[in-house]
């Protein structure tokens, strides 16, 4: 006699509306079906594994409790919120996660209602959250608004701002502390548990604000007494004092992978008077997956995997990454500078500053999730005479700008702008790319701004920036591999202000800044087919410009063509301003210029998105072959 097979709780879950139709005891039965569905589908393309992993009770539980998509939850930074995706109507695209046309690998407001803010630059849900709670209450509307953030996102002096402005949303904003790491709460058990659920029942919190009414009316020293001992008492068993200072009621710390607790817990909260909440769970970052957790970092970000043995697929390296590099440059030439010193915000490994950091752990700093502390605090060792080097993406580096332009560039500090993921990213997208860094650097004074065409070029800048004491400079460099260039045993010290010529030619220029020199040299072979004799030039800085170079060029040649992997406003906005203020586009030079569109370009490969982007040789070519077209004394020769 044959049993009918259980249908998987997970096929009849489609929206949360479908979630809330289910019985309390099925929920342990749905939460494991979707991390094996997480799991299986984060093999098949690769992306953020552990975060997600770590949060899939949390996110049945939340969605179990509250009124989504009516009740706005705000996942930060969004690593972890594939699993809200699968039970969020995108179950039958999960598989397409962060490749072209596919989701995206953080939230994102175009591709469900169940995702009313994008996020993928950490520590902005509880500012968001609190703006749809403010917003509720003005219109009158019950909806609340949910912050998730991770304990490292607490790092970031903004979670603190918007805590501190808190109040105003009274119990519309629940705010959910997701510690999965830094350990800074009392261990989880039975007891505390059982102070979570009492202190955030309604019960518990009627008696607390009669208790309150009734202190308010004793003479003002019992008053402040009664006051600190509430505060006193709770904080002595579950922490939390620094958030009650902060105006809200902390609930917590209680166990993030069981649902029998965290589901009354919510429901307290979701139906108390009080003011902003705060629930501190206690999570394992890629909890329910044997090698995510025995992994260092959880498997935080993965490639394709084999999801029985847990095994990467990765593609086999013809060249160091362009990060090591710079770490290992750093490192060597810190053997013989004792001023030499190395800052990264929560990106170790993905700067390279954990190289250095072996090498010299007393002058390597990470100052965690809050790049405008980094800078500043740079500044203020180049004040004393060191010479640190920020590390930073480039996409991260936009959080400190006012730091760059108030605290380094109008002091005229000697910080070195380590600036990695420059240019396009692939599948992180729109959030994590280097696209404006050239333009936003490049327009302040007292700056120099360099870009590497390859991984010998970042030794050579490296070394540059280790000695240039006269002012702030930053250098560029991409995501990923190099090209496979030999590295400099010896590197260059080189002349600022410099570039290069790379190709000799009379008709055509190629000017070129970083590492789209390969698609340069790559077009003017094919301009020489077509009998166009081509210079290439790494101009190697964006600022200053080399403009005895540059002059040389534009006088010589009929075409000149500026390529970078920047935004409009920067090199060749440069290039054009420099012409124009010398009017060398009077006797006819045509000038023209490839950047990135102006536009956010949504993650797929590289090679697809400079496609797309128009910074491939071909587009060069045909960029060339256009501007020809338009002087009469080239028709010809181009239509050859």
């Amino acid at each position: 006699m044959s049993s009918n097979p259980v249908t998987p709780l997970l096929d009849t879950v489609d929206v949360p509306a479908d979630l809330r139709k289910l019985a309390p005891g099925q929920l342990r039965q749905l939460a494991d079906e979707l991390r094996a569905e997480m799991i299986s589908a984060v093999g098949s393309t690769g992306g953020h594994l552990g975060s997600g992993l770590g949060v899939v009770e949390l996110t049945v539980a939340i969605h179990y409790v509250f009124n989504t998509p009516d009740d706005k939850l705000v996942w930060d930074v969004g690593h972890q919120a594939y699993p809200h995706k699968i039970i969020t109507g995108r179950r039958d695209r999960i598989r397409t996660l962060r490749q072209g046309g596919g989701l995206s690998g953080f939230t994102k407001r175009s591709e469900s209602e169940y995702d009313p803010f994008g996020a993928a630059h950490s520590s902005t849900s509880i500012s968001a959250a609190l703006g749809f709670a403010i917003a509720n209450k003005l219109a009158g509307n019950p909806g609340k608004g949910i912050a998730v953030i991770g304990d490292g996102a607490m790092s970031a002096g903004m979670a603190y701002e918007a805590m501190n402005n808190a109040a105003e949303a009274g119990n519309r904003l629940v705010v959910i502390l997701n510690d999965n790491d830094m350990s800074i709460a009392p261990p989880v058990g039975g007891l505390s548990a059982y102070l979570a659920k009492i202190v955030s029942s309604r019960p518990f919190l009627e008696l607390r604000e009669v208790a309150k009414r009734i202190s308010r009316k004793l003479p003002e020293p019992l008053h402040k007494a009664a006051k600190k001992t509430d505060e006193f008492a709770r904080g002595m068993a579950m922490g939390g004092t620094l958030f009650e200072e902060l105006g809200f009621y902390y609930v917590g710390p209680i166990d993030g992978h069981n649902l029998d607790q965290l589901i009354p817990v919510l429901e307290n909260v979701r139906d108390a008077a009080e003011g902003p909440c705060l629930i501190h769970v206690v999570t394992q970052k890629g909890k329910g997956y044997a090698p995510a957790e025995a992994s260092a970092d959880k498997y935080h970000g993965v490639q394709k995997f084999d999801v029985i043995t847990g095994e990467q697929i990765k593609p086999a390296a013809t060249a160091p990454a362009y990060q090591n590099v710079f770490g290992e440059t750093l490192a060597k030439l810190a053997d013989s500078d004792p001023k030499i010193c190395a800052i990264t915000a929560a990106m170790p490994s993905g700067t390279g500053v954990d190289k250095f950091a072996k090498a010299h752990p007393d002058r390597a700093f990470d100052v965690g999730i809050a790049e405008q502390h980094g800078v500043t605090f740079a500044a203020g060792l180049a004040a004393q005479g060191m010479r640190p080097f920020c590390a930073i993406y480039s996409t991260f580096l936009q959080r400190a700008y006012d730091q760059v332009v108030h605290d380094v560039a109008i002091q005229n500090l000697p910080v070195r702008f380590a600036i990695d993921r420059a240019g396009l990213v692939g599948a992180d997208g729109a959030t994590h790319a280097g696209s404006f860094d050239i333009t936003y650097l490049a327009s302040l004074p007292n700056m120099v701004v360099m870009a590497a065409a390859d991984e010998a070029e970042l030794v050579h800048m490296t070394y540059t920036a280790a000695l240039h004491d006269s002012g702030p400079i930053a250098f560029r460099y991409p995501r990923g591999n190099g090209v496979g260039v030999e590295l400099p045993e010896v590197p260059q010290q080189l002349e600022i202000g410099k570039g290069r010529i790379v190709r000799h030619g009379t008709k055509v220029a190629i000017l070129s800044l970083g590492t789209r020199l390969a698609e340069a040299l790559k077009a003017a072979d094919q301009l020489e087919a077509k009998g166009l004799s081509t210079t290439v030039a790494d101009l190697r800085f964006a600022k200053p410009l080399d403009t005895d170079l540059i002059r040389q060029l534009m006088t010589t040649h009929e075409v000149v063509l500026t390529v970078e992997e920047g935004s409009i406003g920067g090199l060749g906005a440069h290039v054009l301003t420099m012409a124009s203020d010398e009017g060398l586009t009077d006797a006819g030079l045509k000038i023209r210029t490839l950047r990135l569109p102006d536009l956010f370009q949504d993650h797929d490969s590289p090679d697809k998105q400079y496609d797309a982007a128009g910074l491939n040789a071909p587009h060069i070519v045909d960029a060339v072959l256009k501007a020809l077209r338009h002087n009469s004394a080239g028709v010809e020769e181009a239509r050859a």
